[in-house]
């Protein structure tokens, strides 16, 4: 694939504006590990949020999420090549070429747990969304594609736009957090993963579905704003309606809390279910 363009921002932010946490990712590039994160997540959340990203290295308990909660109005937990561990939650053994990660796993699930303990704005995409599982006890399918009756949720080889592209219908809960938000009952969402929810989490309510049933979209009850989807909003996010409007949604939660938290007010816990 050739290399692309440098980002170039569509929007001026003030220098106020709220700070995001994004958590990074453990890649092993020539003989060192090298902590990442990828751009459209970061872009994302400037041009569809209008919030600052910060991101956090994969440092395991080297770094205290507490700490880093302070600082932050809300955090993104991404989508990434690696799978959470299956010794997280006792599955059966994954595939041998199973991409991990256990740097981030190390910093994601706790710090998944300690947001939602302060009632911090929360959004979980893809691999964020089976972390956010995970770290509430539930488990994973590991080959989804692989079930009987199950789509393959793999993706298109090819272009990032060929393996982004929309893939299936998605159902929404009828009064979901989601049908608000998107103001439909169904949308059309890309797919890209391996893996999906097998038992929920506890507190977790589903908000959507693929045609063959795979959880893609979920909330944490009780919660100001804490949510999970399986597909990439965040790719090409300002083409697309529905990817802004979560987008939006999410960062005008983040704000709230922003006010909140600047005001010296503590935030009260399950402010909207």
């Amino acid at each position: 694939m050739s290399k692309p363009a440098p980002y170039r921002l569509q929007q001026t932010l003030p220098a106020d504006a709220p700070v995001v946490a994004v958590p990074m990712c453990v890649k092993f590039i020539d003989g060192q590990n090298y902590h990442t994160v990828g751009e459209k997540y970061l872009t994302a959340l400037i041009e569809g949020s209008a919030v600052y990203p910060l991101s956090y290295p994969a440092l395991g308990a080297a770094m205290p999420v507490e700490a880093l909660l302070d600082h932050v109005d809300g955090v993104l937990f991404t989508g990434s090549p690696s799978n959470v561990a299956v010794e997280h939650y006792n599955g059966d053994p994954d595939r041998d070429d199973s991409p991990q990660d256990p740097g981030r796993d190390a910093v994601t699930l706790p710090l998944i747990r300690a947001a939602l303990a302060r009632d911090i704005p929360l959004f979980a995409i893809c691999r964020g969304f089976q972390e956010l599982n995970v770290a509430l006890g539930g488990t994973l399918h590991t080959r989804i594609h692989e079930l009987p009756g199950k789509l393959d949720h793999r993706g298109a080889d090819g272009s990032y736009d060929e393996i982004y592209k929309p893939a299936h219908k998605l159902e929404l809960e009828q009064g979901s957090s989601f049908a608000g938000i998107l103001d439909a009952r169904e949308i059309t969402v890309n797919s890209v993963h391996w893996q999906a929810v097998d038992r929920l989490g506890t507190g977790l309510a589903v908000e959507g579905r693929a045609p063959d049933g795979v959880i893609e979209a979920v909330r944490v009850q009780g919660k100001r704003f804490a949510l999970g989807v399986q597909w990439h909003p965040e790719y090409r996010c300002i083409d697309n309606a529905d990817s802004m409007k979560l987008f939006r949604a999410f960062g005008d939660a983040v704000r709230a809390y922003a006010a909140l938290r600047r005001g010296k007010t503590r935030p009260q816990k399950g402010a909207a279910a």
